[in-house]
This record gives C-alpha cells, sequence and structure tokens, in this order.
C-alpha cells in the first residue's frame, strides 16, 4: 500500500534575493527534518494521524516558522496560538485556539479530539485542558524570537502611521505549518498549528483551528491551508476542496488549483494548501509568492522547495 506524506511551513512573498543562502539552507533543512519525522512514523506502519502529529511537532519546535517556539505576537505583545487535526478514517477532529502555555498544541488538539467529548476548546479552559492531560507546557518566552519582536514593532508602527491591518504585508498575514499523510492502511489525516497573524487583535482566530476553513480529512482527501485566515474561513477552503472531489467529481489537483486560483483570490485570499488523496497524489497550490514545503510520495525521494517555479504537486496522472 501506498504511503504519502506533504507539510507546509507557510506561505506568502518569498523572494530569493530576500533569503540569504544560510535562511534558505536552514528553512529546507527544518521542513526536511519534520518531514522526515512524519515519514519514519509512516514506514514504521504507524498511522496518518501519528504522522501528521509527528511532523507537525517537529515545525513548532523549530522557530524558523510560525507555530509554537517562533511564534509571532498579537498586537499586545503576546502569543496566542492555535491548532487542529482531522481523522480522514472516523470523521473525528479536535481542535484549540488562543492557547498561551502548552509547548505544541497539535497535541492538545489531538488530545481534545481523542480525551475529551468535544471538537473546540479555547483560551483558558483549553490551557487547563492542557494541564489536567500531563501535556508539556511553558511560559510565554519559550515562543518568542527577536525577529517575530522586530515584526511587531514595524507593524505597530505601520498602524501607527495610518495603515489599515488588511494591508499589511504578506510575511505578516501568512505563517501557519501543517501536514496530511495517508498511512499503508489507506487512512488520511491532516493537522494544522499556527501562531496567528503579526499584530492581530488578542482574541482574533483564524482558519487554522476551524474545521472545514483551515483543516479538513475525510475518505477521499485531506488539507492543510495557509494564507490569510479570514478569507479561507469565508471560502470554508478546506471543505470546498473535498466537496469538489465528492460532488463534482474533480481529481485533487482540479479542486485544489480551484480553490486557490479560483475561489479565494475573489475574497482577497492570499497564500496556499497542501493536500493529499486516497491514491497517494499530492497537490501544493499557491497564489502567492511562494509556500514552504515538502513532500514524499510513491516511494520517491523526499523533496523541499520554497519558491514559486519549484515543483508543487507529484501525481500519478
Amino acid at each position: 500500500m501506498t504511503i504519502a506524506l506533504a507539510i507546509h511551513g507557510g506561505a506568502g512573498t518569498i523572494r530569493r534575493a530576500e533569503l540569504t543562502p544560510e535562511k534558505d539552507a536552514a528553512l529546507r533543512e527544518g521542513l526536511k527534518a519534520a518531514l522526515e519525522a512524519g515519514h519514519a512514523t509512516l514506514r514504521s506502519g504507524g498511522s496518518a494521524l501519528d504522522a501528521v502529529e509527528a511532523a507537525v511537532v517537529a515545525l513548532e519546535d523549530d522557530p524558523l516558522f510560525n507555530a509554537g517556539r517562533g511564534a509571532v505576537f498579537t498586537l499586545d505583545g503576546t502569543h496566542e496560538l492555535d491548532a487542529a487535526v482531522m481523522d480522514g478514517a472516523t470523521g473525528q477532529a479536535g481542535a484549540v485556539a488562543g492557547v498561551k502555555l502548552v509547548r505544541n498544541p497539535v497535541r492538545l488538539a489531538r488530545r481534545v479530539m481523542e480525551a475529551s467529548p468535544h471538537v473546540f476548546l479555547g483560551f483558558e479552559a483549553a490551557d487547563a485542558f492542557a494541564r489536567e492531560q500531563g501535556l508539556a507546557c511553558v511560559p510565554q518566552d519559550y515562543f518568542s524570537t527577536e525577529s517575530r519582536w522586530q515584526a511587531l514593532l514595524l507593524e505597530k508602527a505601520r498602524l501607527a502611521a495610518g495603515g489599515f491591518p488588511e494591508d499589511a504585508p504578506e510575511d505578516r498575514r501568512h505563517g501557519t505549518v501543517g501536514a496530511v499523510a495517508l498511512d499503508a492502511m489507506g487512512r488520511l489525516a491532516a493537522a494544522t498549528s499556527t501562531g496567528g497573524m503579526t499584530a492581530n487583535r488578542p482574541g482574533r482566530i483564524g482558519d487554522t483551528p476551524v474545521i472545514g476553513a483551515g483543516t479538513w480529512a475525510d475518505g477521499r482527501c485531506a488539507v492543510s491551508c495557509t494564507g490569510h485566515g479570514e478569507s479561507f474561513i469565508r471560502a470554508a477552503a478546506a471543505h470546498d476542496l473535498a466537496a469538489r472531489m465528492a460532488y463534482g467529481g474533480l481529481r485533487l489537483e482540479q479542486a485544489a488549483e480551484a480553490v486557490v486560483h479560483g475561489a479565494l483570490p475573489g475574497l482577497g485570499g492570499s497564500g496556499g494548501l497542501i493536500a493529499i488523496d486516497a491514491q497517494g497524489n499530492v497537490a501544493m497550490p499557491f497564489n502567492s509568492e511562494g509556500m514552504y514545503r515538502a513532500w514524499v510520495a510513491f516511494q520517491g525521494q523526499p523533496s523541499v522547495a520554497i519558491y514559486g517555479g519549484e515543483n508543487g504537486s507529484f501525481s500519478r496522472g
């Protein structure tokens, strides 16, 4: 049976000239390490759900990505983290929003799914549940990095000069990590995690933890999105892709392209997504200048890409 995995580390304005060779190499190594964490799980017979959790945990622990350690700051200079998981084999899902203490929000989202009767927990209640479940919790400064702090200062200065929040540069609007997987039993799963948008109002919730907007998995496909969250929510982007396959008969790549290049732009939605189907085909379209991404499918070699023009899908045709 085919196993396959794809991950993303966010989308937005990503230009070769603006990344030093050292930063480019570090980002690719981070993506490669996360891909290997998930792929090793699949190779050892682990479930798709285990694989996407392992990959996203690796990205949450890497300060180069906007999830977990390395999360952006809210307007008040705090960190609020969101995450979701969905098991395509059972239709079960778990999500958390606005957590401030749990080291790996994706682990907490899975606990919500498996150890509570709920789908969605938020803020202090979610952090309290994390402690009840014995998950690792950390002080807020664990998530902080100097580069994210400087980004907050730049965005606050832009807003103070009369700029509008919706006009923020793409690199301050985007930033999410995610994974989708197909395991040897034919099961699909998706997981997504984010630190939000630089200088977003405290309490803001984007698409990442909204099941059907930023995260979705069923028997046909698994989807994880990254981009301007408000637009992805209005488009119900992740579920829209699945619905185009289920009701419109589109192939994975066709459905993904229709969402990213058709539905989202009309709502001001910039960004992209990763998706995988039950045959192991992978699609990774984006309408921004780049998307951090990596994938392995059909017993092929692991691949990593950042910029537009690098390969973005893998299909048997």
